[in-house]
């Protein structure tokens, strides 16, 4: 496993200086850069913990704060009260200011010596399983793995078209990550999913857990799942692997 260090950063965006958290490797040398979207709980231990990992597979990989504009420093856990904070953030979060943040985001791995120019993966739970969906579409995204994004066929941040109305920009590799017993999204909002990924020839995968619930990738849930994270981990190591390397 690779030796990384950890840093809290400032990237800068049109009209704010968004706080991140930057993991890579600790060698010299240039690596492929993964960008981790938060779920509605801010970047908090567990999203801290993915970036960690995904650096410990030698990828520089940061985090930004998708609720800067409106929360700047939120962090929470998974208790009722800290589920409906941060569905009220989500409520007001907007897709132009979504896609500008990341492309922000873009921007600043561009600038890291340690960062090779070959494109850069995203990996996204729950509220950042249905931001990096929209982020596939900006074309330096290569690789994404959306881990159980709500709304996708329904709804897009800021009442616009529905974000699966974008599928057709999707310019890279797509892994979506669901599981069955999932309250929050039904089994027919995934199979519209595939469906539009199929019909817009986006490269895809498509991984259903039976007996998963949502958020069952995180250790820190009560509807954690350890068989059906360890599974997709395997994925989403594959899938960055074969297309950033």
């Amino acid at each position: 496993m690779t030796e990384i260090r950890t840093a809290h950063v400032k990237v800068p965006s049109s009209d704010l200086e968004i706080d991140a958290y930057l993991a890579e490797p600790a060698a010299e040398g240039t690596y492929s850069a993964i960008i981790v979207v938060q779920e509605i709980f801010g970047v908090n231990a567990h999203i801290r913990d993915v970036t960690e990992r995904l650096a410990k597979e030698g990828y520089v990989v940061i985090a930004p704060a998708i609720y800067q504009r409106i929360a700047p420093g939120f962090e929470a856990g998974y208790t009722p009260k800290d589920v409906k904070l941060g569905r009220e953030y989500k409520e007001q979060t907007k897709v132009d200011e979504l896609r500008s943040d990341i492309r922000a985001t873009l921007t600043f791995l561009k600038t890291r010596s340690n960062v090779k120019s070959n494109g850069v993966g995203a990996i996204g739970f729950c509220f950042g399983g249905h931001v990096v969906y929209l982020a596939a579409t900006l074309p330096d995204i290569k690789a994404t793995a959306s881990f159980y994004g709500a709304g996708i066929p329904t709804w897009s941040p800021g009442g616009n078209a529905p974000t699966l109305t974008y599928t057709s920009e999707i310019q890279g590799t797509l892994y979506a990550f669901f599981g069955m017993e999932d309250a929050s999204i039904p089994p027919d909002h995934i199979e519209q999913i595939e469906a539009a990924l199929t019909q817009h020839h986006v490269p895809h995968q498509i991984f259903r857990y039976e007996g998963a619930e949502h958020g069952f990738f995180c250790d820190q849930r009560s509807s954690y799942n350890a068989e059906a994270a360890a599974d997709a981990w395997e994925k989403v190591k594959q899938l960055f692997q074969e297309v950033l390397g």
